[in-house]
């Protein structure tokens, strides 16, 4: 099974894509901005990782992205802004848009919803390929 997660664009804060499982684009995902890979405020580089059943004591049965350079600990959970990914990957139903102090700010909606989908997507599936390209900037990882 692969996964590929295809970056659309940058708002702000946040980054913004299509998560597409054997092909067939399933759920958006919200990730922070790149910031140089730093932990917990930025994306992780573009790439090939391996995507990981995990148990999590915050978010419960999740999914853990295995083998980022310089970074640990990166999961997909369920959230809604960047507020709450702190450098992990969120799903989402669709897009949306959220009023936080007093600002609009990009998110995705139906978080738990979308979380549920994946795991039972992936319910077989301990492990999957996981593949992140940015399509406004063209790249494209074999």
């Amino acid at each position: 099974m692969e996964l590929r997660l295809v970056r659309v664009t940058e708002h702000e804060n946040a980054t913004l894509g299509v998560l597409c499982i054997d092909g067939s684009p399933e759920l958006v995902t919200l990730e922070d901005a790149w910031r140089a890979n730093e932990r917990m405020i930025s994306c992780i580089p573009e790439g090939k990782y391996k995507l990981r059943r995990h148990r999590s004591p915050k978010f419960g049965l999740c999914y853990q992205v295995a083998d980022v350079p310089e970074r640990s600990e990166i999961l997909v959970h369920a959230g809604n802004t960047h507020h709450d990914t702190h450098g992990c990957i969120l799903v989402g139903m669709r897009f949306s848009k959220f009023a936080i102090a007093g600002k609009t700010e990009s998110g995705i909606a139906e978080s738990k919803k979308a979380m549920a989908y994946l795991i039972t997507l992936l319910s077989t599936t301990p492990e999957a390929d996981l593949i992140i390209i940015s399509a406004y900037g063209g790249g494209r990882v074999h």
